[in-house]
C-alpha cells in the first residue's frame, strides 16, 4: 500500500454509485462494501448493508481482504467467511487501481447465506407497492443497434400515443424529441431506422432536430 492521491480518491468515489447499484439489484442480505488502500488509513469508504458484518464507514479494512492483494487475482474466486455474529457468508473482492496500475482499493461483496429462501426471493423480487420500477416497461437486451433503436422507439412511441395531451399531428415530433433527449440520434444510421420505424422521412427528422437544436 501507498499514500493515495487526490485523483486515487477520485477513482474511488466515483465507484461509490456502483456500491449502491450492487447493493439495490441484490437486495438487503448482500453488503457491498468499497475500501481504501491508502497506508495512512486503510478503511472502509463506502458501505451498504453493513448490518451484515455489522461495520461502518471507517472501519478497518479485514486481514482477508488484504490478503487477496497478493493472490494474483484482481478478481477473487468466490471464497467463505463468517461475520462477527456468526453469519455464514459468500464473498468476493475485486481490486480496484488507477491508471498506472496501482492498486488503490477494494470493492467487496458479502452475501448471507444464512438468509432465509423466502426472504432473501422477497428481497430480490420486491412488490410494486412498495415503489419498485419493476412495473415499468420492460427492458429488451438488443443484440444490435438496429434492434436496440426499434425497441426505443417502440417504448417512446407507446408513451407519446398514450398522452392524449398531445394532438395527433404532433405525436411523430414529440417521439423524435425524447429520442433526442435520451441521445438516441448519436448513434450510427439511427436517423434512417427512425424514419422506417416512424414512416416519415429522414427530412422531417433532421428538420425536428434542428429545430429542437435551434
Amino acid at each position: 500500500m501507498f499514500e493515495l492521491t487526490q485523483s486515487d480518491y477520485d477513482i474511488l468515489h466515483a465507484i461509490e454509485n456502483v456500491v449502491d447499484g450492487i447493493a439495490a439489484m441484490y437486495g438487503e442480505h448482500t453488503e457491498v462494501v468499497l475500501h481504501s488502500l491508502d497506508v495512512n488509513n486503510p478503511s472502509i469508504l463506502k458501505i451498504v448493508n453493513g448490518h451484515i458484518t455489522g461495520r461502518e464507514v471507517g472501519a478497518p479494512i479485514t486481514n482477508v481482504a488484504l490478503m487477496k492483494l497478493y493472490v494474483g487475482k484482481d478478481i477473487s474466486e468466490p471464497y467463505f467467511s463468517t461475520s462477527p455474529d456468526g453469519k455464514n457468508l459468500r464473498s468476493t473482492t475485486t481490486i480496484i487501481r488507477n491508471p498506472n496500475k496501482q492498486p488503490i482499493g477494494l470493492l467487496c461483496i458479502n452475501s448471507n447465506l444464512d438468509a432465509s429462501f423466502k426472504s432473501v426471493v422477497s428481497a430480490l423480487l420486491p412488490g410494486a407497492e412498495q415503489g419498485s420500477e419493476q412495473a415499468g416497461s420492460q427492458e429488451t437486451f438488443a443484440r444490435s443497434n438496429e434492434e436496440m433503436m426499434n425497441s426505443s422507439i417502440e417504448a417512446v412511441g407507446a408513451q407519446v400515443q398514450e398522452d392524449n395531451t398531445i394532438p395527433p399531428s404532433k405525436k411523430s415530433r414529440e417521439i423524435v424529441t425524447r429520442l433526442h433527449a435520451l441521445g438516441v440520434f448519436k448513434i450510427k444510421d439511427s436517423i434512417q431506422i427512425a424514419a422506417n420505424s416512424l414512416d416519415i422521412s429522414t427530412h422531417t427528422i433532421y428538420r425536428y432536430l434542428r429545430e429542437l437544436k435551434g
